[in-house]
């Protein structure tokens, strides 16, 4: 039986602003690395550089929906995409 390819990716929150509303971060999985910013209270999230953003944006916005409140600026987080990079 074949195991399922999977990626970790590895996300450092740099800075929560509540009064901005805003998350920005870093995110990196295999070869590639982006900086974003999450804007909570809009569920809008933006990933740059835009090379390979498709790969990484929808799995961490899902990441970022179910771990919001748990967030810290400093803190380093890892969660697993189900495809290989």
């Amino acid at each position: 039986m074949r195991s399922k390819p999977e990626t970790i990716a590895n996300v450092s929150i740099k800075k929560y602003c509540f009064s901005k509303k805003q998350i920005q971060g870093v995110v990196e999985a295999s070869q590639f690395k982006w900086t974003f910013t999450w804007f909570f209270n809009k569920g809008l999230l933006t990933v740059n550089p835009p090379l390979g953003r498709a790969l990484i944006e929808d799995a961490l916005l899902r990441f970022l929906l179910k771990k919001d409140y748990a967030l810290e600026a400093g803190n380093e987080y890892k969660f697993t995409i189900s495809a290989k990079f």
